[in-house]
């Protein structure tokens, strides 16, 4: 099935631009982690509002530290908050939309349904704030209410997912043989939600630096080092003032990350939807 789904996705020349994107950026911020790049990004190296030369490509912000500089941690720090938000969220929406799934019309599914929609129906940037004011400005809060959010729609989809699956024939042969429930649902089940999860992750890992970027914006994300989202607040005011270094690169590098992440996400789910390959 993988060598197949490889091969779609490499006839869509759209959804290999896009992988070829995130991989770049992702090499950047491995290379950022790694401590081969981005280090400087808090070290004032020349005057404030130099522009674009040979020591500093992107130019300097009000302080005088390299705009370049800052541009490739915030890409370091995209993707450590795509990881965490997604990985987290896609395991939680797994296990409580595969538990309301196999037992669905019960009283589990029932509970997961209702904590779903209180959680849907909560502004999410109010939830956010709360969040952040109940952990004192913890690092970590903005991770926090992510996860706690972005499970819901993981978890729907999984549960209608599963409700399907568990009518099979496969299905029906495990509870013949005696196979318990659980053990049915975390070998037989969810396994077989694999492609699906492949596709909601990506989408939610898009969503997580999205977020990210507008929670540091409003002053409710990164506390600890630079994110596109910080360099886009420093550079309102600095915009009306004629200088655009931060704004050009934290935007323009937004745009390209979150374009190939959706051409990629686009073609995976051309390239996993068995029915179209059925038909």
């Amino acid at each position: 099935m993988m060598r197949g789904t490889w091969q779609k996705l490499k006839s869509d020349r759209y959804g290999m631009t896009g992988l070829i994107v995130v991989m770049i950026f992702a090499m950047v911020a491995l290379l950022v982690w790694s401590g081969l790049l981005g280090q400087g990004w808090s070290e004032v190296t020349g005057e404030r509002f130099e522009g674009a030369s040979a020591k500093h490509l992107f130019g300097t912000n009000l302080l005088g530290q390299d705009i370049l500089q800052r541009t490739l941690f915030g890409t370091a720090t995209a993707f450590e908050v795509g990881l965490v938000v997604t990985v987290c969220s896609t395991l939680l929406g797994t296990l409580l939309g595969g538990l309301a799934g196999w037992y669905a019309h019960g009283w589990l599914d029932e509970i997961i349904l209702w904590l779903k929609g209180v959680l849907d129906s909560i502004p999410f940037y109010l939830f956010a704030a709360a969040v952040a004011f109940a952990l004192q400005g913890s690092p970590w809060a903005m991770h926090l209410a992510m996860i706690v959010t972005f499970w819901t729609t993981t978890a729907r989809i999984i549960r209608g997912e599963v409700m399907r699956i568990k009518e099979r024939e496969f299905i029906e042969a495990a509870r013949a043989i005696g196979l318990p429930g659980l053990k049915t649902v975390f070998r037989h089940v969810l396994p077989n939600t694999f492609h699906i999860l492949l596709v909601q992750g990506t989408i939610v890992f898009v969503a997580a630096i999205n977020t990210e970027v507008i929670l540091s914006f409003l002053g409710l994300g990164i506390k600890d080092g630079v994110s596109w989202g910080l360099m886009l607040a420093e550079s309102s005011q600095e915009v009306l003032a004629g200088h655009f270094g931060n704004f050009l690169a934290a935007g323009v590098s937004l745009f390209l990350l979150l374009m190939g992440f959706n051409l990629l996400a686009d073609a995976l789910q051309d390239a996993l939807d068995t029915r179209r390959t059925l038909t």
